[in-house]
């Protein structure tokens, strides 16, 4: 064989080898995660480009709300006839993109026929970017059908996402079948439109703004920018109930814009995505009524909202103060996030766990379930219950009344912090906590 002929050779069984190689890697990035057990309906049309992205990454969540319930009124109808133009925030960019898809709450099959992601022309714009529209499909097909109680995975699709945009997800689902599975407390304004409009990239059919999130419930990126996913996971406090709708100023949302802005001063903190898995009235220890139970309690819903997110390195919890104004003890309180540190650490996810922040003033107020608040922070603050501790209630509560908010950072209602008390709740995490592995023992 002549030295030529060899390195032809050579060179063509590196080429094979890089093109398994790349389609082995492929393959697995765009069928990683949780899918229904029913069968998908026969892909209709092809378009767009829903090949998975080609560039080396990690898959983490850019964006996550948490199913909540089935929407009142849909319980028949659902959205048959409709698109569902979803408006939503990416915390971190990438190459590509996946969503994930909800029937939690419905009582019969969810056919969804057509489904799509582009990124926004505008901040809060219903029209896409243009040359961003993509059809997303599930297992190959561009529709896909999810059994009551499920929820599915798409394919990846080739898409680069900049970090801090606003992407549009829209599905079209011909029939009813409701209730609808939605997220009702958004604080951001989506779409609807009569008709299949799943890909109208001007979004003039889109005439009727809505206040809710229906039926996605995750936006994964294939990322070079992060490399592990932090879950904010808590109640309406997380879920930014009276922040300024449509402007991103929930806590998680500053926190993500904090974090970024320290990797590009060049500070040595981790590179993650942030998701916001907040529900507004949530609980540790009890759910709400129906099957399945609606605002599932957080012993409930973990497994799903946090260990079931892609690359989860960190979560931090700020979850307890419903369960004191719904009267449990501090025993039940401490026990219940203890409970949530074990699993996370069961999967080698580190816990930073917040104070319970004051709510003198508020109706359900009392010197009694103060009393129990500051029981279970004292607990807290002991360091025998999470791997770090970040102290809202110190950072927030008012010097001269620690049993009230600080005036401005009080949203109003004496509950809830304002958009500046989101913003200093972001800044008091200590952004060195977000290093370091877990334990092996607390």
């Amino acid at each position: 064989m002549t030295k030529r002929r060899g390195y032809a050779l050579l060179s063509a069984i590196i080429t094979l080898i890089a093109v398994l190689s790349a389609s082995i890697y492929l393959g697995a990035a765009a069928g990683d995660g949780t899918r229904d057990d029913g069968k998908n309906s026969p892909g209709s049309r092809s378009g767009g480009s829903s090949a998975a992205p080609a560039s080396a990454g990690t898959w983490v969540g850019a964006w996550a709300a948490a199913p909540v319930a089935g929407e009142t009124g849909t319980e028949n109808t659902g959205m048959a006839g409709r698109s569902v133009r979803n408006v939503v925030h990416t915390s971190a960019g990438g190459a590509g993109a996946r969503i994930t898809l909800s029937n939690l709450y419905g009582r019969t099959a969810l056919s969804i026929t057509h489904a799509s992601i582009a990124l926004a022309a505008a901040r809060n714009s219903s029209a896409a970017a243009q040359g961003t529209m993509r059809r997303l499909t599930f297992n190959g097909a561009a529709s896909v059908t999810i059994p009551a109680g499920q929820q599915t995975l798409s394919d990846a699709v080739r898409l680069h996402v900049p970090s801090g945009a606003d992407l549009l997800v829209t599905t079209y689902s011909p029939t009813a079948s409701g209730p609808v599975t939605y997220h009702p407390y958004a604080r951001q304004i989506s779409y609807l439109a009569a008709g299949d409009h799943a890909e109208d990239a001007t979004g003039t059919p889109y005439r009727e703004r809505t206040a809710i999130w229906r039926y996605v419930t995750s936006v994964d990126v294939l990322s070079d920018q992060a490399n592990g996913t932090v879950v904010a996971f808590g109640d309406s406090i997380t879920d930014g109930s009276t922040s300024t709708e449509s402007a991103n100023r929930r806590w998680p949302d500053a926190f993500s814009q904090r974090l970024r802005a320290a990797l590009a001063a060049g500070q040595q903190v981790p590179r993650y995505s942030v998701v916001n898995e907040g529900i507004s009235g949530n609980r540790i220890l009890t759910s709400l009524d129906g099957r399945p139970t609606a605002n599932q309690s957080g012993l409930t819903r973990f497994t799903r909202d946090v260990l079931g997110r892609p690359n989860v390195k960190v979560v931090v919890i700020d979850l307890g103060v419903n369960d004191v104004l719904h009267d449990a003890t501090a025993d039940q309180v401490v026990t219940g996030l203890r409970t949530l540190v074990a699993r996370a650490h069961a999967r080698g996810i580190k816990v930073v766990g917040a104070t319970l922040m004051p709510f003198g003033g508020h109706p359900r107020g009392s010197a009694t379930r103060n009393a129990v608040r500051r029981q279970v922070n004292a607990v807290i603050r002991s360091g025998t219950v999470y791997d770090a501790v970040v102290d809202f209630d110190k950072a927030l509560r008012d010097p001269y009344d620690p049993r009230r908010f600080a005036p401005e950072y009080d949203s109003g209602d004496h509950l809830h912090p304002s958009d500046r008390g989101y913003r200093k709740m972001a800044a008091t995490i200590d952004l060195a906590d977000l290093r370091g592995a877990v334990p092996a023992q607390l």
